[in-house]
């Protein structure tokens, strides 16, 4: 490149150089193959303290420009150590971000087109083909007709399960505020178990509902935490006699503490009577039920009103992709759309096209549906559910050695491919169970060579071992397994010594 002054004129001259694109592309792929070979090498969970890169990094942007060069050696420094590295094989906490090659190249054309899709004339190709994806995938998780657009429902691509609760709830909130009156937005009630995740709540804030009318409803382990139908119609006609409107129910498929799966279909049963919208929040499960085997998770979904999976989790397709689907997209439509002068064109006012700005919080968004596409044809179905089931095969084996140590217990059955469990209170030697948990939990997760996550569910402190990274086999498993006893032993000798 000869000169930093030639660099630094070059590059600023056309900082979309053709060359100089392709050669620091070829770089950067090459760093990243480097990092997915010696990912094994890296601790998984980062073992820095909190301001490390502050100590590290200039406290000032540089005047001049930078060679990617040395731009490379900084992060290869300073950022991967800080990196919780998810892509790892060992990683078995919260649930799975995985990525595949198909989901790279997806984000990276992506990227590179940098289209901005947010109506139908700003980019064609990115409204069509993301409603003919959705449809796609609509059709093989065997979706009612109605939520597809073949069936004058639709889906839309967002960033995360947050926004598809926050957009839903919002249409919710309107659709019966048009019934009883504006002024009356005080009375409206959510729903949910105090196993939801916390997102409908802060959807409810940020929708002007009053925070106390946000029900999470009690579960417990003999329902395996499940949201019984029976204790739903109990809290509902409770606010009836208080004066309250029922206004927005969330079901989940697949709850981030133990993965339990709400009855849909009973709970839609209970729900409709009272003109409730109902979402479905299947974000970590519902990619599941590509598999029939598994399809049943979702059974009563045709009396809902949204469904919503995240393909970031557990289909391959890299951060970030919320599959939304409505039966009524006017809802979201009535909610949710802006129509100043500057965007106005014939397209749109031909009612004809999909203006995707219209069914999402936000104006502009990402061609999401790019990576999606590529995973469902770089894959094929076939082979998609053939990665879904090998892990749930996978948590079957570490459920199976759970089980086999007596000193543990699992907490609640299993359901796909997470494993809920904990050393029991007996062999504690006197010790408090959560406590001893506790450091169990910190113990292998300071090592490096394993990252589990934990929660608390009726008083008790689990470790959750989510099996759903790409690179994860039956190995890694097996050696995660051994990590758990070689700590328990450590922990519970001490523990006993102390009594």
């Amino acid at each position: 490149m000869g000169s930093n002054n030639d660099y630094n004129s070059f590059s600023m001259n056309n900082p979309l150089d053709p060359e100089e694109f392709k050669r620091q592309g070829y770089m950067i792929v090459d760093f990243l193959a480097d990092y997915y070979h010696n990912i094994e090498n890296y601790s998984v969970l980062s073992q820095v303290d909190p301001g490390y890169l502050q100590k590290n990094l200039p406290s000032y942007a540089p005047f001049g420009s930078e060679s990617i060069e040395i731009i490379l050696q900084d992060i290869k420094r300073h950022i991967i150590p800080g990196i919780t590295h998810w892509q790892s094989p060992n990683f078995f906490a919260f649930f799975p971000s995985s990525g595949s090659t198909a989901g790279f190249m997806g984000e990276m054309l992506s990227t590179g087109l940098n289209t901005v899709g947010f109506n139908w004339l700003s980019s064609p190709a990115a409204t069509e083909l993301e409603t003919m994806v959705m449809d796609w995938l609509g059709q093989e998780l065997r979706l009612p007709k109605e939520f597809l657009f073949t069936g004058h429902g639709g889906g839309v691509m967002l960033g995360t399960t947050c926004e598809a609760i926050l957009a839903t709830l919002v249409a919710a909130r309107d659709r019966m505020l048009n019934l009883i009156g504006r002024d009356n937005i005080g009375k409206l009630v959510v729903y949910g178990s105090d196993q939801t995740h916390c997102a409908v709540q802060k959807a409810a804030h940020i929708a002007g509902f009053d925070p106390n009318n946000f029900r999470a409803i009690k579960t417990s382990r003999s329902s395996s935490f499940s949201l019984l139908p029976q204790s739903l119609l109990k809290t509902i006609q409770k606010d009836l006699h208080s004066g309250l409107v029922p206004c927005y129910l969330c079901a989940t498929v697949g709850t981030t503490s133990t993965t339990a799966i709400d009855p849909v279909g009973a709970l839609c049963h209970v729900a409709k009577n009272y003109g409730m919208w109902i979402h479905v929040d299947a974000a970590y499960a519902g990619s599941a039920c590509i598999c029939p085997e598994f399809r049943h998770l979702i059974d009563g979904v045709e009396d809902a009103d949204s469904f919503s999976l995240n393909a970031h989790k557990w289909f391959l397709t890299n951060l970030d992709c919320c599959c939304l689907w409505v039966k009524d997209p006017n809802s979201l439509i009535k909610s949710l759309s802006t129509n100043p002068s500057y965007l106005h064109n014939n397209a749109s006012e031909s009612k004809q096209v999909v203006d995707y700005k219209d069914w999402q919080i936000t104006l502009s968004r990402r061609f999401r549906a790019l990576k999606v596409w590529l995973v469902l044809r770089s894959y094929g179905i076939s082979n998609l559910r053939n990665f879904l089931r090998s892990h749930v095969e996978m948590a079957k084996s570490f459920e199976e050695l759970v089980k086999l140590d007596k000193r543990f217990e699992i907490v609640v059955p299993r359901n796909l491919a997470m494993v809920c469990f904990r050393v029991i209170p007996s062999v504690a030697h006197g010790g408090d169970a959560n406590e001893i948990n506790r450091k169990l939990l910190d113990s292998m997760n300071e090592s490096g060579r394993v990252y589990m996550s934990h929660a608390m569910v009726d008083g008790m402190f689990i470790i959750r071992c989510a099996i759903g990274a790409t690179l994860t086999q039956q190995e890694h498993v097996i050696i995660a397994w051994k990590i758990v006893q070689e700590h328990a032993n450590t922990i519970l000798n001490k523990t006993a010594i102390s009594a």
